[in-house]
C-alpha cells in the first residue's frame, strides 16, 4: 500500500477562517494525503466572527489536530516527513516570527522545521496595507527558495461566479507548490467547463 503525502496547515488569526475551511475540505477530498492541522488561539476566536461552521467542523476536518502548546508534537521534528507546510490564513505577527525564526509555538516551529528541512512552506498573508516592518519581514522570507508568500488575492481571468469559485482558485495556487493538483482548478487560457 502506497504510503500517504503528509500535509501540515496552520491556521493563524488573521482574516481569512472560511479560506482555511475550504483548503480542509479540499483536502479531504483526497485520499492520498493526511493531513496535520494546527491552529493559534488567535485561529479559534477569528473563526467565532467569520466560521460559517463551528470550530470543532474546521478540527475535524483534519486526520490529526495538534494544540499549538504542543511542540513536542510529531510536526515539530525535521525526521517527521511532509510534502510541506501551507498557513492559511497566516498573520503578520507569524510571519514575523518565522522570518525570525522565534519558535515559541508548534505552528511557528513545524514552520521552521520547513524552512531548515528546505520544504515547501506556503504562507497566505492577510493584511493591508502592508507596513514597511510587515514587507521587510515577507521580503526576508520571499529570499528562502522553499517559501512561497501567495497572498489570497483575486483572479478575474476565470470569470468567477461566486466567492467560493474564488476561493477554489486560490486554494489550488496555495497548494501548487506542495505537487497537489486540485480538480477544477483553470490555468491561465483553460476553457470553462
Amino acid at each position: 500500500m502506497e504510503e500517504k503525502r503528509r500535509v501540515v496547515v496552520g491556521i493563524s488569526g488573521a482574516s481569512g477562517t472560511p479560506l482555511a475551511l475550504h483548503l480542509l475540505r479540499v483536502l479531504a477530498d483526497m485520499p492520498d494525503i493526511e493531513v496535520h492541522l494546527v491552529t493559534t488561539s488567535g485561529a479559534k476566536l477569528t473563526a467565532e466572527y467569520e466560521s460559517p461552521v463551528p470550530f470543532s467542523d474546521i478540527v475535524a476536518l483534519a486526520d490529526v489536530y495538534h494544540e499549538n502548546d504542543g511542540i513536542g508534537d510529531s510536526i515539530a521534528s525535521g525526521t517527521f516527513k511532509t510534502a510541506g507546510m501551507v498557513i492559511v490564513p497566516c498573520s503578520m505577527k507569524t510571519v514575523a516570527g518565522i522570518a525570525s525564526g522565534y519558535s515559541d509555538n508548534l505552528l511557528l516551529r513545524a514552520a521552521d522545521v520547513c524552512v531548515k528541512e528546505k520544504r515547501p512552506l506556503v504562507l497566505a498573508c492577510r493584511e493591508t496595507p502592508l507596513s514597511p516592518i510587515h514587507l521587510r519581514n515577507l521580503e526576508s522570507l520571499s529570499l528562502l527558495p522553499n517559501v512561497y508568500i501567495v497572498p489570497p488575492m483575486l483572479t478575474y481571468y476565470i470569470q468567477p461566479k461566486s466567492i467560493e469559485e474564488m476561493e477554489h482558485h486560490i486554494v489550488a495556487k496555495l497548494l501548487g507548490p506542495l505537487g497537489i493538483e486540485v480538480p477544477g482548478f483553470r490555468r491561465w487560457g483553460e476553457e470553462q467547463d
